[in-house]
């Protein structure tokens, strides 16, 4: 079953613990938007179905990007987003989410997010690859 928008929400306000629901949301567009921008094909589209409608929607809005930006750029690009973010809170910020939308996600579609990704993304959601 697809978690409700309110329960995403949920979860990011408490990872991030973020002092108000609306600022988790205000993170969870930006790193939403950002990370739709980075996965592309089948893999977007099975982890867009995963996730509530309004993600999908964010998820799926942006053009792919012109080439994919390391963990370090897309953490600095989401700091540029969101308003009076350092990179250290947008570190923390890019966490909150991706750590629930990997907790959406099964092994296997993680598996194939991250094939997709720079080296780095895995510690971005949460799930180191082992040594």
């Amino acid at each position: 079953m697809v978690m409700k928008w309110e329960a995403f929400l949920s979860a990011v306000q408490e990872r991030g613990e973020y002092p108000s629901q609306q600022e988790a949301e205000r993170v969870t567009r930006v790193v939403l938007a950002l990370l739709g921008a980075h996965v592309v094909g089948s893999e977007r589209s099975e982890l867009a179905a995963r996730l509530p409608e309004t993600c999908t929607l964010i998820l799926l809005d942006p053009l792919p990007a012109a080439e994919p930006l390391d963990a370090q750029r897309f953490v600095r690009a989401t700091a540029a987003w969101v308003d009076g973010a350092t990179e250290e809170t947008a570190k923390w910020d890019v966490g909150a989410v991706l750590s629930v939308v990997a907790d959406a996600a099964d092994e296997e579609l993680m598996g194939r997010i991250l094939l997709q990704l720079p080296p780095g993304y895995d510690l971005l959601f949460g799930r180191p690859e082992p040594a």
